[in-house]
């Protein structure tokens, strides 16, 4: 399955070291004025080599419009673009040919197809997330535009250093101001301090970073099969290294008591609201008109700059030392892919919710 979506709907397509990454957007309404540099600002945030606790790759990452504008505007076809693969070390890779890494897609691509791309795991590499951030900003430019919707992720753990603030005590503005965008300089100066410590001993850390929708008006989402919540589990668990996902006060709510977590209805100024927001703004599977909040886990990047034992196609064992460039974190790169799946994934909310049955 190579398309997300069902009314807005991406195609990727690229591997890592091929000639370029990009992708097909279907079912964009047309005469939209597409902010096009709010695009590549959004892929900046995504790009390699920004900070000392990120891969080192150089790549500029610029995307190019192949179909579907013309004159500034949608045109209701289909929006093809593509980023051309230019800083790519594939001799880094020359070792790797015949060897499964642990904990990377290796094995299970070789079964599966028979045949794989080892050069930076080709079709499995976190690189193909580039089409998703550039669909992202284009959906996200849509809800706002719309519904005023506005889509906000952070780093609010890294290892066992945890942000224990409410979203609602943070400042936003934050985010961008330091390398693991954590909203909280004094928590974030411990994160990228563990980065680095992390780095430096040729290992990886995973994390958890949270995401906040608001503006979302109540109605998206349907019951039983199509949950808002659900539609958002699965556009976070496909995201490379994706390891959980919970809503809301989720698995932290287990401990307390019904009594405790039941969002009491009141009605505020001529509108139905919630005194509390447990439930994440969402209830029944269908948004309730409060913020959306959830946390997406990673775990620590398969990739580790230290010897490790495995074994080859053929079954012998051997041991494995990587070679390359690596992110020992994928926190910091990860939030704005976290907002694009968000985004597309409420986009198609909204899309669903205007067709007339």
């Amino acid at each position: 399955m190579n398309t997300f979506g069902q009314y807005f709907r991406l195609t990727t397509f690229g591997e890592s070291h091929g000639a370029a990454i990009g992708g097909v957007i279907d079912g964009c309404p047309a005469g939209l004025t597409p902010d096009t540099d709010f695009v590549q600002r959004e892929l900046n945030r995504r790009r390699p080599g920004q900070s000392d606790i990120t891969t080192s790759r150089q790549e500029a990452d610029q995307v190019e419009w192949l179909s579907g504008i013309y004159d500034g505007k949608t045109t209701g076809s289909p929006i093809a673009f593509m980023v051309r693969n230019t800083n790519q070390h594939s001799t880094d890779y020359d070792n790797l040919k015949n060897v499964f890494r642990p904990s990377h897609a290796d094995y299970v691509y070789a079964l599966k197809y028979g045949h794989r791309d080892h050069r930076g795991g080709g079709r499995s590499s976190a690189r193909e997330t580039i089409s998703r951030v550039v669909a992202g900003a284009i959906a996200k430019q849509i809800l706002r535009e719309q519904h005023d919707v506005s889509i906000t992720a952070y780093t609010s753990q890294v290892g066992d250093i945890v942000l224990d603030k409410p979203y609602t005590a943070l400042d936003f503005k934050l985010i961008e101001e330091t390398p693991v965008r954590c909203p909280d300089r004094s928590v974030a100066e411990k994160m990228h301090r563990l980065i680095r410590e992390v780095q430096a001993e040729g290992d990886t850390v995973g994390g958890v970073i949270t995401c906040v929708c608001q503006g979302v008006p109540a109605g998206w989402g349907n019951p039983v099969f199509g949950k808002l919540h659900a539609m958002l589990a699965a556009a976070m668990m496909g995201i490379n290294a994706a390891k959980g996902f919970d809503y809301g006060m989720g698995f932290e709510g287990i401990a307390r008591r019904g009594s405790e977590m039941n969002d009491i209805f009141e009605n505020r100024d001529g509108q139905i609201r919630t005194r509390t927001n447990y439930s994440g703004g969402i209830q029944g599977g269908i948004s309730n008109g409060e913020d959306i909040y959830f946390r997406v886990a990673f775990k620590p990047v398969a990739t580790l700059l230290r010897e490790q034992p495995t074994v080859d196609s053929d079954g012998n064992a051997t041991v494995l030392k990587a070679r390359g460039r690596h992110d020992p974190c994928v926190l910091p790169r990860a939030v704005p892919v976290v907002e694009a799946m968000a985004a597309m994934t409420l986009l198609d909310c909204m899309l669903a919710a205007q067709v007339k049955i």
